[in-house]
């Protein structure tokens, strides 16, 4: 639950399936990044570079069945999935010699038993969900709340512990807008479709829901109807993907009697003892308006319907662990109606992905232990160097800053840490207690740990060894409050980063990670964040008003990007991540710059500066189905991976000289126009 800035990275290139990873790097071409035959060469550079070098790999990949989009980093994950299957079923096999075998053990061969998991159905919610019918009063609702938010079904609204946004050295409790089924907001609010063929949808699923439950058809759209109304007057005192991007507007500190309060006299201080958090003193409010609301909701709906909303939410919540008929409803809904995906992923994925959620480091251990060659980090730290050398020069060089704030902007990066490949300290999970036969209760057994875990740093200092991502992911992200950029083993692989390939390639690659990464410091909300990782404004007035205006154009150009027919981006909502790209890949390439000292050899034809252009554009290729584009657009802070680089690469003048694009480029921007921030 901690607020990050996260690089979703949806895109790699296909990997040979080698159980060793130093064996399947030496094995992988100087160039294999660079592959002509997944390019299309009739494009033009200038008239889209997005298809010009991913064009015929594009054609030949369409979305499989089970996928929403599928890029190159869906091939990764696939590559990743055999891996850990191999590593799942050799500790079935052997369970013995550790704990975390033990627990890895029970819980892959409680989710493959589908014999036991089909005959249990229902039965191992039915504790939970008669606790939920037993509700006479708001003292009991509340206590039921409470038990729900430690098996992290999150009715309501979410309960979690992070970081005190102005004293960064600190734990605080925070609550943060929630409860609702659907995406957003608007999907409960926007007029018109495809919201209202999704709401009907949705309708429809909760009302399969009850009627798996026991209820008959009108008694089920019934209840449907309570949990949905109930829904949406959450949504409407939430606020907007785009309002949640601030995170002055996000800190609100208020003690539990001001709390109560505010929320209609929401008992906060028996919610809490009820969590097992205690007494937190304080409380970080992320959205005030919501609460209130949230506490007149508590205050004026009936027992009957709460009971119906919370039955839906738990069983919801728990849905993909259960029984065929559970998961082929969820499915429907969730995977087909808002995703367009045509079959669920088979079984051992998603036993394996549940297992990367909830015992990350516990896998994590092995997977680096079997995948992760040292040789990586070695590689990977110097490029990290290499880009902090590079965002420095950058920062001097602004024509737009003062002094000033040149000198606390460079403190800030010189302050910036790093984390490579997997943690120094792991997650102790000895205490699980795993059965080989009951896959809910794994998982449930496994959500109150973690949010135990999480709990019971209330009020304390902050564990600046922790990771928020397992190293099995293939991803990256920047912590504002604590300055630091991290990079799991699974992202240090073709085609982000090669141990043996030439400069250009793993400069346009992981070079463009790690310099988008570093950029989050300071983009739009990054800005904000000193060097300490407080929320505490360091920059000048005059400073901060030039940074603004330098973004309004970034804004406008994406608000202006058309991804499909009468759907654009959404420039605030995507500007930090926008910014980042920008100037990640301006970092990244000037690093380059500085390391060929002039030397450009060309490799199968190539210039140096154009295999990194190329590198960049292949490692976000994708193709996606409507469905999913659609809610991405709405949804998610990252564009669009056409628009990741074809928004970014033709704001670049070298971009322009390397590939010989002219006016006669449609997609031609005039230098006036160009976009640099960094």
């Amino acid at each position: 639950m901690k607020r990050n800035i996260v690089l979703t990275l949806s895109v790699v290139i296909m990997l040979s399936c080698n159980t060793s990873n130093e064996k399947n790097m030496k094995e992988n071409p100087i160039n294999q990044a660079i592959d002509k035959a997944n390019m299309d060469t009739t494009v033009n550079p200038g008239d889209d570079f997005y298809r010009y070098a991913n064009g015929k790999w594009m054609d030949n990949h369409p979305v499989p069945d089970e996928f929403a989009n599928y890029g190159s980093f869906h091939q990764l994950d696939e590559l990743n999935n055999k891996r850990l299957k191999e590593l799942f079923e050799e500790t079935a096999k052997n369970p013995t010699g550790s704990r975390e075998k033990e627990i890895m053990a029970a819980f892959y061969m409680s989710g493959m038993d589908t014999v036991a998991i089909e005959r249990a159905g229902i039965q191992p919610l039915m504790p939970l969900l008669e606790e939920i019918n037993a509700i006479a009063d708001k003292v009991m609702l509340l206590k039921v709340i409470a038990k729900l938010h430690t098996c992290q079904v999150y009715p309501l609204f979410y309960f979690y512990s992070a970081q005190d946004e102005k004293n960064s050295a600190m734990e605080i409790a925070c609550l943060m807008q929630g409860g609702i089924g659907l995406p957003d907001r608007d999907y409960y609010l926007t007029e018109g479709e495809p919201y209202e063929t999704i709401r009907k949808a949705y309708m429809k699923y909760v009302q399969k829901v009850f009627m798996l439950k026991g209820k008959d058809e009108n008694s089920a759209m019934a209840s449907a109807q309570v949990v949905f109304d109930i829904e949406k007057r959450l949504a409407k005192a939430s606020m907007t993907m785009v309002e949640r991007r601030d995170p002055i507007a996000q800190y609100n500190i208020l003690t539990v009697s001001e709390l109560t309060k505010q929320t209609q006299g929401f008992d906060w201080k028996l919610f809490f003892e009820e969590t097992g958090a205690g007494d937190p003193g304080k409380v970080n409010v992320n959205q005030p308006r919501f609460f209130a609301e949230a506490g007149a909701l508590i205050k004026n709906t009936g027992m009957d319907q709460w009971k119906k909303y919370l039955a839906f939410h738990t069983i919801n919540s728990f849905a993909p662990y259960m029984s065929s008929d559970f998961v082929n409803a969820q499915f429907a809904f969730y995977g087909t109606t808002l995703s367009g995906k045509v079959k669920l992923r088979e079984r051992h994925k998603r036993v394996i992905e549940a297992a990367n959620s909830l015992l990350g480091e516990c896998v994590g251990k092995f997977y680096v232990g079997k995948y992760f060659p040292e040789s990586s980090k070695k590689r990977m730290t110097a490029l990290v160097l290499s880009l902090k050398d590079s965002w420095a020069d950058h920062i001097k060089a602004l024509d737009w800053m003062s002094e000033e704030t040149k000198a606390r902007a460079l403190q800030k990066l010189d302050s910036m840490k790093f984390k490579i490949g997997y943690p120094d300290k792991w997650i102790d999970y000895s205490s699980l207690q795993m059965k080989k036969d009951n896959y809910v209760a794994n998982v449930m057994e496994a959500r109150r740990f973690d949010f135990m875990r999480g709990i019971k740093e209330i009020n304390k200092p902050v564990d600046r060894q922790k990771w928020e991502m397992s190293p099995q992911t293939v991803n990256a992200y920047f912590h504002p409050n604590l300055n630091e950029i991290v990079f799991p083993a699974a992202i240090l692989q073709p085609p982000f980063f090669f141990t043996d390939d030439d400069d250009a390639v793993n400069y346009g690659a992981i070079g463009a990670v790690i310099g988008h990464e570093m950029t989050h410091g300071f983009d739009d909300q990054g800005r904000l964040y000193d060097a300490a990782g407080n929320l505490n404004d360091w920059w000048t007035e005059a400073d901060s008003k030039k940074f603004t205006e330098k973004t309004k154009p970034l804004v406008e150009f994406y608000n202006n990007y058309q991804v499909a027919e009468n759907l654009f981006v959404n420039g605030e909502l995507t500007l930090g991540e926008n910014i980042a790209d920008l100037g990640g890949l301006s970092v990244s390439l000037d690093a380059l710059k500085k390391k060929l000292k002039g030397s450009e050899p060309e490799i199968n034809g190539f210039t140096p500066i154009q295999r990194f252009f190329l590198a960049y554009a292949q490692v976000w290729r994708q193709n996606i189905r409507p469905e999913e584009l659609q809610k991405r657009v709405k949804t998610d802070v990252h564009s669009p991976a056409q628009s990741r680089v074809n928004g970014i690469v033709y704001q670049h003048p070298d971009f322009y000289s390397g590939f010989n694009v002219n006016t006669t480029g449609k997609l031609y921007i005039s230098e006036d126009k160009r976009i640099r921030i960094w």
